[in-house]
């Protein structure tokens, strides 16, 4: 984003109250922050002058959304003003792609790491893991030599890229990133010789395998500790419950979270039954239910969750099963809906309105699809997979593609398809 646009932005979306002094507390921007939209929120941050400290009070996965709603080449402004924890939830979240490390992912966050600046860098060195650090180093580099020891005759005929101190030597692995790599080596040994030689160590005697593990581990703790559950436990919300198997229940206890249970990306704009009773529900800690299971979901898919694509998919997904079983419970009766969001528990509800999908799934795979019209196919193709999808065919716009399941009228609409072809 050019100065220019951030200039536009801030004389459009200034903050709308100011104390006597001209200023407004930082505790109301961060409030006024969270009811805009998206990309007011980046203008408001960007063009403020205490846009450091703002940033910074946001919850590493607010701001990181933000981020993630930049193209590539105008994130690192508001990537710059992010705190050593947000900085590390998101290397935790970009350079893993389920439980494989991504070289190129890594590599593309170095980048961001140097071009935010100096001060930027310093501090951020000063909090990275150290393991994560030593990985990248390990996955990018060849190290020679070290502290006292004697270098064999293999090291001494070798041709290396480079020293930075006539001790260890170094080649790096892919030319296309040396530069990049020999940029970050050099900062660190210019600003933390203690980490550099440990870096240079570590890189010359670890064993990769055994680092990425290492790594996993901890960013796997991590993000258990945002709301970020292993992916064996987040694929619990995908036992399904059947409506027949689904017992009532008349109360609940309020879930509760260790930090502030901000929703990874805003709600859904829509005016779903479900959505409507959230926002009439009294039950403390049902943002945290949803927060959580939005989280267990993106977990669940065991893919990069750092994709737009994916989070809007598992987004409507949750939405769209959370609609449907409340509509199956309450009837449509929005006061019957509040009851139930206040008495149970949303990973319940999912779990239900999934078995009454998954329903549909069963039929579909029954049904032979010798001799079907092409859009009926299409539709049971949908039908099939492993979370089924609604054909859009079916629509009144009639697009030749798939969406999540969005209400009871989809599966009542699919139902009625299959009820056809079944005879």
């Amino acid at each position: 984003m050019s100065d220019s646009e951030n200039n536009k932005g801030a004389a459009v979306i200034p903050f709308s109250q100011v104390n006597k002094s001209g200023s407004l507390a930082l505790s109301a921007k961060v409030a006024q922050l969270r009811a805009a939209g998206i990309k007011e929120r980046i203008e408001m941050i960007l063009s403020d002058p205490e846009g450091k400290k703002l940033a910074r009070s946001l919850e590493p996965q607010e701001i990181y959304w933000l981020v993630k709603e930049l193209a590539d080449e105008d994130v690192v402004p508001l990537i710059a003003l992010s705190s050593p924890e947000q900085f590390c939830f998101f290397l935790d979240v970009e350079l893993w792609n389920g439980c494989t490390y991504s070289r190129e992912k890594a590599m593309e966050w170095v980048g961001h790491l140097l071009v935010a600046g100096e001060e930027f860098l310093v501090e951020q060195l000063y909090h990275l893991d150290f393991e994560l650090l030593l990985l990248i180093c390990r996955k990018e580099l060849f190290v020679g030599g070290g502290v006292g020891d004697v270098i064999s005759d293999d090291e001494c005929r070798a041709e290396w890229d480079h020293t930075f101190d006539d001790m260890f030597f170094i080649t790096f692995r892919d030319e296309k990133q040396g530069p990049l790599m020999g940029r970050l080596i050099n900062n660190i040994y210019h600003h933390d010789h203690s980490l550099y030689l440990r870096l240079m160590q570590g890189t010359k005697n670890e064993i990769d395998s055994e680092q990425e593990e290492l790594c996993y581990r901890f960013r796997s703790g991590r993000l258990a500790d945002r709301g970020f559950p292993e992916w064996e436990h987040a694929l619990e919300i995908y036992r399904s419950v059947t409506p027949e198997d689904f017992v009532r229940q008349d109360a609940k206890d309020s879930v509760i979270v260790d930090f502030d249970a901000i929703l990874p990306v805003p709600f859904f704009a829509g005016n779903s039954l479900f959505q409507r009773a959230m926002n009439s529900a009294n039950c403390e800690g049902l943002n945290a239910e949803l927060y959580c299971l939005i989280n267990s979901a993106l977990v669940a898919e065991d893919k990069s969750f750092s994709d737009l694509d994916t989070i809007d998919s598992v987004l409507q997904r949750v939405y769209g099963y959370l609609a449907i079983a409340l509509e199956h419970l309450s009837g449509g009766d929005e006061k019957e809906a509040v009851r139930i969001l206040e008495t149970e528990y949303l990973k319940r509800l999912f779990q239900l309105g999934f078995g009454i999908i998954s329903q549909l799934r069963s039929r579909a795979e029954r049904i032979s699809s010798e001799g079907i019209e092409h859009a009926t196919n299409r539709a049971l193709i949908g039908f099939r997979r492993k979370y089924p999808r609604f054909y859009r065919g079916l629509d009144q716009d009639h697009v030749d593609g798939y969406r999540e399941f969005k209400g009871l009228a989809d599966f009542q609409a699919a139902d009625a398809l299959l009820r056809n072809l079944e005879g």
